[in-house]
C-alpha cells in the first residue's frame, strides 16, 4: 500500500521524498513535508508549494482527499483503493505482505556454549533471531540461520570434568574434591548416569576418560538444546563447529600478518584492534602458542566473509557488548568491509512470579531453564513476551500474566480477537467467499480506520525488518486487536444493515492478525 502511494508520489515529483504516518488518522492516512524542502529551491513560501502540489495530486484516483495544512500535504486514500487491496489481500493469504529482494544474509544467533540446557538469557536472542528470519524470509530477503557451536576451549573440558566428578560422586560414590569451578545443577548428575548407562561404569575409572567425557557431553548437550529450541519452533538452518573450524587458524592468521595488523610482544601475538576504535590490542595467540578465544571468532567471521552474503547479523548477549569492536576490527584486518557485520545485543531478562523473583532452577544450577518457562506459559507466551520490547532493553515480565485470560494478557487479547472474527463468520452462517465482492465503501470513519489499520501489517513488517526492531509487530498486533475489540463492542455486526461489509472488514483484520502472528512463530487461534 505504501509503496503504491510512494510510487504515485514520485511520477508527480521526480524525486525522492519523505513519508510519514499523522499520529491523528483525521488529518489524512500520510503526509509529507516536501514542500519544505522545495521551498528554497523554487524560492517560494512552503504553503504555496503545498498548495500547488495538492492540487496536482488530488488528480489521482488513490487519493480521496488531499490537503496542505501548514507546509505539510496530508493524503487520504480513497474508499475504492482500500478495498482493491483488501480484496487482494483477503483473496490471497500466501502472497500478503510477501516482497521481493535480492539481498542475502547470514543471521547468527543463540550460540549458547553447549554444556547445559537454554536459560531464558539465551531464549531471547533464540525468539528475536527466529522471527527475524521469519519475518526478513516472508519479505524475500535470502536469509540463512546459523547456530555457531562453541565446542572448543575450556567449557568443553570442564563439562567433562564435571561429569567424571559427579559420577565418581553419585555412582561410584567416591570421595570427589570438587574445583573452584565447575558446572553445577541436576541436569550433570543426570547426565552421568547417562554416560553410564551409555559408556560404561569404566568411563569414571581415571581422569583419562575426560576428553571422551567431554566430546561425549558436548554432543548430549547439542541435542537437548536443538531440542528446547524445537519445543519454541525454531529450527537452525546450519550448525558450525568452532573445534572444526580451528584447523584454518594459520590461513586466517596469515591474512591478518599480510595485512600488517599483528606483532608480538611479551611471548604473545597481538593484534592492533586499537587501529578501529577498540579500547585496547588484543592477544590472538598465548605464550604457549596456544589460539585465544579472540582468535576463535577471527577464523569464524572469516570462513563466514569467504561465503559471499551481502550482510552479517549477530545477535549476542548484553555481555558480549565489548567484543564488537575487536569483531569488527579483526573482519577489516582480514581484508573484508566491516560494515557488512551488524551486531545486535539481547539485554538479559529478569522473571517474576506473582510479583516475587523466579526462583532459580535446580536443575540448570544458577539460571531459569526456558523449558521450565515454556511449560508454565506456552511457547506461544514466551515467544510474545520475548519479543514485546526492543532487544538492548532490559525484559521483566510476571509469568502469571501470561496466564490469565484478558487483557492483561496481551496474546491471549490478541488470540481472542481472531478467535472473535471466526465467531462472527460463524454466527452470520457466512464464509469469507461469500462477502469477497462486497465493496468497503460509504462506511464511517471508524471502520474506514479499522480498514486502514489492517491494511498496514506489509509496511509494519518491512520496517520492523528493517530497523532490526521486531517488538513493532507485536505492538501493531496489540493495537489492532484492541481496535477490532472496540470496534465490535461498539457496532453491530450480525443481523446489521452493514453486515457483509463488516464481516469482509473483519475478514481483512483476521487475515493482518493471523499472518503477523505466524511469523513471530506463533499459529492464532480460531476458538478460545
Amino acid at each position: 500500500m505504501k509503496k503504491r502511494v510512494l510510487g504515485t508520489i514520485k511520477n508527480e515529483l521526480g524525486r525522492d521524498f519523505v513519508l510519514e504516518k499523522p499520529k491523528d488518522l483525521s488529518f489524512g492516512h500520510y503526509a509529507t513535508p516536501i514542500a519544505f524542502s522545495l521551498a528554497k529551491e523554487f524560492k517560494k513560501s512552503p504553503m504555496f508549494i503545498a498548495q500547488e502540489l495538492s492540487q496536482k495530486f488530488s488528480q489521482s484516483s488513490i487519493f480521496q482527499e488531499v490537503t496542505p495544512t501548514n507546509g505539510y500535504i496530508n493524503f487520504k486514500l480513497s474508499e475504492a483503493f482500500l478495498d482493491e487491496y483488501a480484496t487482494w489481500a483477503i483473496g490471497n493469504e500466501q502472497s500478503y505482505a510477501k516482497d521481493e529482494q535480492s539481498e542475502t544474509i547470514l543471521l547468527e544467533y543463540v550460540s549458547a556454549n553447549p554444556t547445559g540446557p537454554l536459560h531464558i538469557g539465551h531464549a531471547r536472542g533464540a525468539v528475536i533471531g527466529d522471527s527475524l528470519c521469519r519475518i526478513g524470509q516472508h519479505l524475500g530477503y535470502k536469509i540463512t540461520s546459523e547456530y555457531y557451536v562453541n565446542d572448543a576451549g575450556n567449557q568443553v573440558e570442564l563439562l567433562g570434568l564435571s561429569l567424571y566428578l559427579a559420577g565418581r560422586e553419585h555412582i561410584l560414590k567416591a570421595p570427589v574434591q570438587w574445583p573452584a569451578e565447575f558446572y553445577r545443577g541436576e541436569y550433570i548428575v543426570d547426565l552421568a548416569y547417562v554416560a553410564k548407562e551409555e559408556l560404561g561404569l569404566d568411563i569414571f575409572d581415571g581422569e583419562k576418560n575426560i576428553a571422551k567425557l567431554s566430546e561425549w557431553g558436548k554432543d548430549k548437550m547439542l541435542e537437548l538444546i536443538k531440542s528446547n529450541l524445537l519445543d519454541v519452533g525454531i529450527v537452525f538452518e546450519n550448525f558450525v563447529s568452532e573445534k572444526a573450524l580451528y584447523g584454518k587458524w594459520n590461513e586466517s592468521f596469515k591474512k591478518l600478518e599480510h595485512h600488517g595488523k599483528t606483532y608480538e610482544d611479551g611471548g604473545k601475538i597481538w593484534i592492533r584492534s586499537t587501529d578501529l576504535g577498540d579500547e585496547k590490542d588484543r592477544v590472538v595467540v598465548r605464550e604457549d602458542g596456544r589460539p585465544t578465544y579472540l582468535a576463535g571468532d577471527i577464523i569464524y567471521h572469516d570462513n563466514k566473509f569467504q561465503r559471499g552474503y551481502d550482510r552479517y547479523i549477530n545477535i549476542w548477549g548484553a555481555d558480549h557488548h565489548g567484543y564488537i569492536a575487536r569483531v569488527k576490527a579483526s573482519i577489516n584486518f582480514l581484508g573484508y568491509d566491516e560494515s557488512k557485520l551488524e551486531v545486535l545485543l539481547a539485554q538479559m531478562v529478569s522473571l517474576l512470579k506473582g510479583g516475587e523473583p523466579y526462583k532459580m532452577s535446580k536443575r540448570a544450577g544458577n539460571f531459569i531453564l526456558m523449558s521450565e518457562v515454556v511449560k508454565e506459559i506456552g511457547s506461544d507466551a514466551l515467544r510474545f513476551v520475548f519479543l514485546s520490547k526492543k532487544s538492548d532493553t532490559h525484559l521483566e515480565f510476571d509469568i502469571d500474566v501470561f496466564k490469565q485470560e484478558d487483557s492483561n494478557n496481551p496474546i491471549f487479547y490478541i488470540n481472542y480477537a481472531h478467535a472473535r472474527i471466526n465467531q462472527v463468520f460463524s454466527k452470520s452462517q457466512k464464509t469469507i467467499k461469500d462477502v469477497l465482492h462486497v465493496k468497503l465503501e460509504g462506511m464511517s470513519e471508524e471502520a474506514q480506520n479499522l480498514l486502514f489499520s489492517a491494511l498496514l501489517l506489509p509496511e509494519v513488517l518491512e520496517d520492523a525488518f528493517s530497523s532490526r526492531q521486531v517488538q513493532k509487530v507485536t505492538d501493531y498486533l496489540k493495537n489492532l486487536a484492541s481496535s477490532l475489540h472496540k470496534f465490535y463492542n461498539e457496532n453491530r455486526v450480525v443481523g446489521s444493515e452493514k453486515e457483509e461489509q463488516y464481516l469482509k472488514l473483519f475478514a481483512m483484520v483476521g487475515l493482518s492478525l493471523r499472518v503477523g502472528l505466524r511469523l513471530i512463530g506463533i499459529e492464532a487461534k480460531t476458538k478460545m
